[in-house]
């Protein structure tokens, strides 16, 4: 039997017992919730307090650029920058109880050879060193060393070496398609080019790892985050590497043996509007920026602007022919220089007799008197609206730094832009301006938006294609298939037929010279020369623009013939383009 004098001091104890283990309970729950539930939490915390807490950046690479064949035109590398610490070194040296394994006369040696300098002058440099700062921890061995020889030096285990990775951008083909691809700064962000356009796509994330560290230096274990570095995509060109290649080479050497300034070529192919070549002389190798002067770091191709002169009379001759307002069989009479009837004066490039010029004979013999009586056939609205149609004032593709050209609109033409627009002359436009007017007339006039990227390949290999470019019908095919036909005659007739000639083509061309501009109106002797074609003409497969900035040994666009022939027949064996199975139609009468 229990007493009350028993039961008091049980139930004290029970009574303690139960606050003990509830204690003990709240113990063991917050001891989970900390190690277990909020872990991560309590790290993370913990990272950013006191000196414990250390976080490194771990950096993604920067995406590659390759061709439309995934031939690699930029990519990024990781080299090393290394260097030592002569105060380090001297400490080492002169301690008798405990000598270095490698003596610092040796390791000089051993380091020279691996990063390629005099182990003499290595061991004096450090030298100079020490006698400015006697405690010095730094001097820099060497820069951007590959993998490599980094781990060569490691390997020596010389406790005073330090090395810091970095990634460093290279373009395997040096100059070929430079100027296309472009550059990146010091910081890896793209500043020109294909660099800078695909910045969103090429860029990586970065990523981070934290941890902490012990007074000792150690890790203290289950503390370390990681959070993986991204790297940027891989962006796939139009261009072909091969192609491009062959047409700077090319453009090089002709723009020099016409003693021009400067020289592009433009490939495009026409059932697509795809680019694949934009070549230029002077060119960029993005390896050397340094090696090229500072106007040379653009592209000529999509950032030069000119007067098209005459390759614009074959979208003249559309707008008129689409229009209604001429036919093939129309005629003009026309001489060799005449006034018309609201003051303008308009020459042709050579002098003669009133001529009864049909369309396809003002093309062929490129009569600037006849093309203003043609064009003048349709309102000057209408004709501005065909302009603008055939991409004229309005940039191609968006590249960095491109220029939409200059037009006017029809209410500000004078008494001479009435005219001189209509053959080339009072507004501007770009190569590749030139090359989606005649990839319209080509493609049975239907024109198609000009693209110079396949797609953008993620990290995770997933591929981003661009959407597909705009088609527009601006001009019938019926049109289109006059304008190539007058186009053909211009290339069999004209006088530089035998110059462009391609055995087994069929090709349609036609040539531009105009005289360039400044503030003050054209310059005397200085001209922009330009020639544009596409074939064969019974099956066109790619348009050839190539243009000579003020050559000197021929001014005319006469200049541009053997650059065309040589683009061309480079771009149908390429490609193994079939020769012309149908043969040309009956010539065109030039007169009536």
């Amino acid at each position: 039997m229990t007493t009350r004098a028993t039961r008091g001091p049980r139930r004290r104890t029970v009574v303690a017992l139960a606050v003990i283990l509830a204690v003990l309970s709240a113990f063991v729950v917050r001891l989970v919730d900390i190690q277990v539930v909020s872990a991560n939490e309590h790290i993370d915390n913990s990272l950013h307090v006191g000196e414990l807490g250390y976080t490194e950046t771990l950096y993604g690479d920067r995406g590659s650029i390759v061709d439309e064949n995934g031939e690699t035109l930029a990519s990024s590398v990781k080299v090393y920058d290394a260097q030592l610490s002569p105060s380090l070194i001297m400490q080492l040296e002169s301690d008798p109880d405990r000598p270095p394994k490698l003596p610092w006369d040796e390791a000089a040696d051993k380091i020279a050879a691996i990063i390629g300098q005099d182990a003499g002058e290595l061991r004096a440099a450090v030298a100079d060193n020490l006698e400015e700062d006697p405690s010095s921890q730094y001097y820099q061995l060497a820069k951007g060393l590959s993998t490599e020889e980094y781990l060569e030096l490691r390997d020596l285990g010389l406790v005073y070496i330090a090395a810091k990775a970095r990634e460093t951008r290279v373009y395997p083909n040096g100059a070929v398609a430079g100027n296309v691809v472009g550059y990146v700064d010091n910081a890896g962000d793209g500043q020109a080019g294909i660099e800078r356009m695909e910045s969103a796509c090429l860029a990586p994330e970065n990523g981070e790892r934290t941890y902490l560290r012990g007074k000792d230096g150690i890790v203290i274990p289950g503390s370390e985050r990681t959070v993986d570095a991204v790297s940027g995509g891989s962006v796939q060109l139009t261009i072909n590497g091969d192609l491009q290649w062959y047409m700077q080479q090319m453009i090089a050497e002709e723009a020099q043996k016409q003693g021009a300034q400067a020289g592009t070529v433009t490939v495009v192919e026409v059932e697509t509007g795809k680019i694949r070549a934009a070549a230029e002389w002077p060119s960029l190798d993005p390896n050397d920026l340094n090696a090229s002067s500072p106007d040379d770091w653009g592209t000529r191709v999509f950032g030069t602007t000119f007067e098209p002169g005459s390759t614009f009379k074959a979208v003249t001759a559309a707008a008129a022919l689409d229009s209604g307002a001429v036919d093939m069989k129309t005629t003009v009479s026309a001489a060799g220089n005449e006034t018309f009837p609201n003051g303008a004066v308009i020459n042709d490039a050579f002098q003669h007799e009133a001529y009864q010029y049909t369309l396809a004979g003002a093309l062929i013999d490129s009569s600037n008197v006849a093309v203003s009586k043609f064009g003048t056939m349709v309102d000057s609205q209408t004709r501005f609206e065909y302009m603008q149609k055939f991409g004229v004032g309005s940039e191609t593709i968006g590249f960095p730094r491109e220029e939409g050209g200059v037009v006017h609109s029809p209410d500000s033409w004078d008494s001479q832009s009435l005219y001189t627009t209509t053959f080339g002359q009072a507004f501007t436009v770009t190569a590749p301006q030139v090359a989606a007017a005649y990839q319209a007339i080509a493609n049975g006039g239907e024109k198609i938006d000009l693209s110079l990227i396949e797609s953008c390949t993620g990290d995770d290999g997933t591929a981003v294609t661009p959407d597909a470019p705009e088609r527009e019908q601006i001009v019938s095919e019926k049109t289109a298939a006059q304008v190539s036909r007058m186009l053909e005659n211009v290339s069999v007739q004209g006088g530089l037929s035998e110059q462009i000639k391609i055995p087994g083509y069929r090709v349609a061309t036609k040539t531009g010279t105009a005289q360039k501009a400044d503030a003050g109106g054209y310059i005397a002797g200085k001209y922009f020369t330009s020639m544009v074609g596409f074939a064969p003409v019974d099956d066109p497969q790619y348009v050839v623009v190539v243009t000579l900035d003020e050559p000197t040994k021929v001014v005319s666009s006469a200049a541009t013939a053997s650059a065309f022939q040589k683009a061309m027949t480079q771009v149908l064996k390429t490609y193994r383009v079939s020769p012309s199975t149908e043969p040309m139609d009956e010539l065109l009468p030039k007169f009536n």
